[in-house]
């Protein structure tokens, strides 16, 4: 991540982390690109004013030497004309500020499954491991074919579990995603929905898994 307010870098930093990624920080361009031609990442978040050399340049810079790690622009200013002048530079994707975490998550990993080849081949919407079938657009949930009746938090966490297949997920993460950030976090609710769910997924509840000191993860 090349960005230079503190702020954002800090509060991005640390939601990566909680998401399992391992971040490396620069504050400058030139720093930026002097860590990239010693290392390799999987995805750049590059922030568009920096000082000294722009995000731009340092993109130019990039594709010039050969980097070809996927670049997800962030800036400011919301125009058109930024958009367009970054992609044609070599970013590959563009995200304004002031942005959603979760859109900033979901464009990551993106962007990363382009990267190594990956394609998802449940392109009907549907979410689906083991017996369980989660059908996103019909906001139906079946087990083993049977129609599971759900609370609309349920869908929305039995949704993010699954979508997020063997990755620990955080309470935080969840509470931020399932009830919003102004919910109160010293509440056991993500507990008791997680208890809820255990019990109607059936044999299937097992694969909600507590990990300890950090959430749950489902697979």
């Amino acid at each position: 991540m090349v960005e230079d307010e503190m702020r954002v870098a800090d509060f991005v930093r640390r939601g990566l982390k909680a998401e399992g990624w391992v971040v490396e920080h620069a504050g400058d361009g030139e720093t930026g690109l002097e860590i990239l031609q010693d290392r390799e990442f999987d995805v750049v978040i590059l922030d568009l004013m920096l000082p000294g050399i722009t995000g731009q340049k340092v993109c130019q810079k990039m594709r010039a030497r050969g980097i070809v790690t996927p670049v997800l622009m962030l800036t400011a200013l919301d125009s058109t004309d930024e958009r367009v002048a970054g992609l044609r530079l070599g970013a590959d994707d563009y995200l304004p500020k002031p942005f959603d975490f979760e859109e900033l998550i979901a464009r990551v990993h993106a962007l990363h499954r382009r990267a190594i080849g990956y394609a998802c081949n449940d392109d009907d919407g549907k979410l689906r491991y083991q017996g369980i079938i989660y059908d996103s657009s019909a906001m139906v949930l079946t087990v083993d074919e049977v129609v599971v009746e759900l609370s609309a938090k349920e869908r929305d966490l039995i949704a993010i579990l699954m979508a997020s297949r063997n990755k620990a997920l955080s309470r935080e993460r969840i509470l931020n995603s399932v009830w919003g950030t102004h919910e109160d976090p010293m509440t056991n609710v993500v507990d008791v929905y997680i208890g809820r769910l255990r019990k109607k997924l059936g044999p299937y509840g097992k694969l909600i898994t507590t990990v300890r000191g950090a959430g749950y993860r489902f697979g």
